[in-house]
């Protein structure tokens, strides 16, 4: 008896499988809004730079992501940051970040974990490394987050930690190791 309703709980499961995953499909189109946080870790050799200087940048910005399968994205990201000095807040220049790559989604229910690589370009003004005015240079993210399903076509994303690369004229590595962090809304067509 005991192996009669193992064997139909079994078949039930398995054939409800397909019917459950049918339900999970993934919007085709996400797009995101909401609030950037990024450390700017800049060691220069600049006169009127601290060698190991390190900024603040507050901002916002968006992601758009295409679902190409339940699984696998690609992302276009675009975020301005407005860079403050750690220890007495003075305005120390502005960043704007343009960034495409793909995104690996893990789908279980009404959460999703994720994790991204994404690169582009960073546009700087006056005052961050040794940028004189406003410069083009290379720009990469990596890391992940996670999203919380609300009603059907609202996510939440209280957390997306990265490690944060730039690559801007420093006078001696032009190597700056930084880190992101956002939060926003979710919103899912298709």
């Amino acid at each position: 008896m005991r192996n009669s309703v193992a064997v139909v709980l079994l078949f039930a499961a398995v054939s409800a499988g397909p019917a459950v995953w049918g339900q999970e499909q993934p919007s085709k189109l996400e797009v995101y809004g909401g609030y950037y946080f990024a450390r700017f870790n800049v060691n220069a050799d600049v006169p009127g730079i601290a060698y190991s200087a390190a900024y603040n940048g507050n901002g916002g910005g968006g992601e758009i992501e295409y679902n190409l399968n339940s699984w696998f994205g690609a992302v276009g990201d675009l975020a301005g940051f407005r860079a403050t000095s750690s220890p007495g807040g003075t305005f120390a220049g502005a960043m704007f970040t343009y960034l495409f790559g793909p995104r690996v989604n893990f789908r279980l229910g009404r959460v999703t974990p994720f994790a991204q690589t994404l690169f582009g370009g960073a546009v700087t003004t006056g005052g961050i490394a040794q940028s004189t005015g406003a410069e083009n240079n290379f720009a990469m993210t990596a890391g992940g987050g996670l999203d919380f399903k609300v009603p059907s076509h609202v996510s939440v994303r209280p957390v997306q930690a990265e490690y944060f690369l730039t690559k801007i004229p420093d006078g001696l590595n032009n190597r700056q190791n930084n880190f992101r962090f956002s939060a926003r809304v979710v919103f899912r067509f298709g």
